[in-house]
């Protein structure tokens, strides 16, 4: 007894994008050791799975890789345009300490957060409010860099007069040679930024769907609602914004590299990223899972091993 065979007249009948397929995801589910981890033939020859050990593992490794990338542009003379996440974090604080000890100056970066939450309008909170992703950013990297920080007329922000101006910005600092680097974490429904994976539903082709930009006052679905009261707002349901400003693949998947992170992990056995990061790794791309078109880009995925080992059931 499980899921499938009890869905019909259920109050689950309907929840999920209509594009998932029920009984493949839960094929996914059951991968494990070499048949999770090995390379499919649409993964990019120089995509790669980063296994860590530890949660303060996975923060300084992808701290590090993005101190890297900040540090390597610099050296090569080259503009940076990095689409950067609120979630995951915790790689900040390293990514900040490397930066200082390597004594690298950001003044050639050019950052753009990925999403900000919103009304249905795309109207979003005051960049200095507590629970906007501008001031986390804030918070996080950009005050800790100090003197060396990113300028702030680098920093750009998912508000409803800014959002629109990433694809022409980004493609200018592009025509002058800038490389473009994409931060991200993978939703529970395998949203990229706040892409949610509905949104497939509403374009003709893939290839329209790869072309959007950006959506102003996207609908978020349940779970990314609920994902974000458990993770970000400690059970808070009703404090959580029904609605996002995020990014598209228009532009993450113009990626010249990714850094992605998988850290979803709760403690005492709990989880809530297992089955995303196998839909994301194993599933073919399509525009109804955003994450599982990562993999078709160059870079690399830092995933905590808890996320890798078997989803057997356990009683909490």
């Amino acid at each position: 007894m499980d899921l499938l065979n009890t869905l019909p007249g259920s109050s689950m009948e309907g929840f999920f994008p209509s594009g998932w397929n029920l009984g493949v995801i839960d094929g996914l589910g059951s991968l494990r050791g070499e048949a999770l981890t090995k390379p499919r033939p649409w993964w990019n020859s120089n995509f790669q799975l980063v296994p860590c050990e530890t949660l303060p593992d996975f923060d300084t490794m992808l701290g590090h890789a993005i101190a890297l990338e900040i540090r390597q542009a610099r050296e090569n003379g080259q503009p940076l345009a990095m689409i950067l996440p609120v979630g995951p974090m915790g790689m900040y604080r390293w990514a900040v300490w490397f930066l200082k000890q390597w004594r690298v100056d950001c003044t050639h970066v050019h950052g753009f957060n990925m999403d900000e939450w919103s009304d249905a309008h795309g109207n979003t909170l005051p960049g200095d409010h507590a629970g906007a992703f501008q001031h986390a950013m804030q918070q996080a990297f950009y005050g800790p860099l100090g003197a060396a920080t990113v300028p702030v007329s680098q920093r750009h922000f998912a508000t409803r007069e800014k959002l629109p101006t990433y694809g022409q910005r980004i493609g200018e600092l592009k025509a002058k040679g800038a490389r473009l680097v994409t931060v991200f974490g993978i939703g529970r429904v395998c949203h990229i930024a706040f892409w949610e994976p509905q949104f497939a539903g509403e374009y003709p082709s893939a290839k329209e769907w790869a072309a959007d930009t950006h959506r102003l006052g996207a609908k978020l679905h349940p779970l990314t609602i609920e994902q974000n009261a458990l993770t970000s707002f400690k059970s808070w349901t009703t404090r959580v914004p029904a609605f996002a400003n995020t990014i598209g693949p228009g532009l993450f998947l113009q990626s010249d590299g990714i850094l992605g992170g998988a850290d979803g992990t709760f403690g005492r056995g709990m989880q809530w990223q297992g089955l995303s990061l196998r839909m994301t790794l194993a599933h073919e791309p399509t525009p109804w899972i955003p994450s599982s078109n990562m993999t078709t880009l160059p870079g690399q995925l830092f995933v905590l091993k808890e996320l890798l080992e078997p989803l057997d059931p356990e009683c909490n």
